[in-house]
């Protein structure tokens, strides 16, 4: 496949073309930078390293009906996914994430609503010239410029932005941008090596996972758990803004002779997520509930499917408004080991 390159002075006019389809992009959305439907090319933000909400939102939406019914009527009334066309600036802990998902939903029966939106969804990466501070992909294996889980990686030069197509959809994608792209030269390419190295020079937070998922159960009562936990305050934004957190709730909704079953995000770290209707909570305090946290996606989802269910993006270092840090945790597991 030709690797192409838009030049910056035609970029708008190449998200012209990609908004033919239904376009999804970083956009700030109130106080945060989240992936929204574009309907705007000038409010599409690439700049800054990562969002707060990750893309996930767009194949695993935070609310979404499952089917509708009323009363009288034996027939659901199941929603049309629609078109979800193109997702634009994915970063590759994002893309790499959102495969890790698949697992779960495509697992012992497919999630047709999840899965209509993946097979709908052409990616459009964008290689990390300049990962976060907290950032630590290169330790799960990942990379600034890793290609998994996505149709197209784009490199930002100095003056343009590369276009490597690496599936079909991809090479649809720099075909339709035709008119406004050229060649990429082999300094194009040497350039864009040379800033995928130095990208991967700037990670510096790092942990040695060997060992992790096959000891951390042996580790059920240890004092770290506590200690953790101490200072979190169960606001379960480590697993809203985490781009493997897949956890969800079902609920009806009824409003006279009619409503609908939905299903919205949920998180471990709630109380009531374990809370059974006879009262018992399994996991009734943050020790139990943030054990379960880093179990869950350091040991019990490796062992079910053989990958660490994170990525190293870092956003739960970023936004946990107490600063409790994974890689710290991580760090005492492994001294505990």
């Amino acid at each position: 496949m030709d690797i192409k390159k838009v030049r910056n002075e035609k970029f708008a006019d190449f998200l012209a073309i990609l908004g033919e389809q239904k376009l999804y992009a970083p956009q700030k959305v109130g106080e945060s930078l989240r992936f929204a439907h574009v309907t705007d090319s000038s409010k599409v933000e690439l700049a800054m390293a990562n969002t707060t909400v990750p893309p996930k939102s767009i194949f695993f939406p935070q609310t979404e009906t499952l089917y509708r019914y009323e009363m009288g009527n034996t027939e659901i009334q199941p929603p049309a996914v629609g078109e979800v066309g193109i997702v634009l600036g994915v970063r590759p802990c994002d893309a790499r994430a959102q495969v890790i998902v698949d697992n779960l939903f495509s697992w012992d029966v497919d999630d047709p609503y999840y899965k209509e939106r993946r097979d709908k969804a052409t990616v459009v990466g964008l290689a990390c010239n300049k990962p976060c501070v907290n950032c630590f992909c290169l330790s799960l294996g990942g990379d600034p410029a890793s290609t998994e889980g996505m149709d197209l990686l784009m490199t930002e030069l100095d003056d343009a932005y590369l276009l490597q197509p690496l599936t079909e959809k991809g090479e649809k994608l720099c075909q339709a941008a035709a008119a406004v792209a050229e060649p990429a030269t082999a300094e194009d390419l040497a350039a864009a090596e040379g800033l995928h190295g130095q990208a991967r020079e700037m990670i510096t937070r790092k942990i040695e996972t060997g060992g992790i998922p096959e000891n951390l159960p042996a580790l059920w009562e240890n004092a770290l758990w506590q200690e953790t936990a101490a200072s979190c305050l169960g606001c379960g934004i480590c697993t809203y803004l985490c781009p493997t957190c897949h956890c969800f709730d079902i609920q009806d909704e009824v409003e006279g002779l009619e409503g609908r079953r939905c299903r919205m995000w949920d998180s471990c770290m709630f109380k009531e997520y374990t809370l059974h209707a006879s009262g018992h909570n399994p996991r009734p305090t943050r020790r139990e509930r943030t054990r379960n946290r880093i179990n869950h996606k350091y040991s019990y989802f490796v062992d079910k499917f053989n990958v660490i269910a994170c990525v190293g993006c870092g956003r739960c270092i970023n936004h946990c408004p107490v600063n409790i840090d994974i890689l710290e945790i991580l760090a005492q597991v492994k001294e505990a080991l």
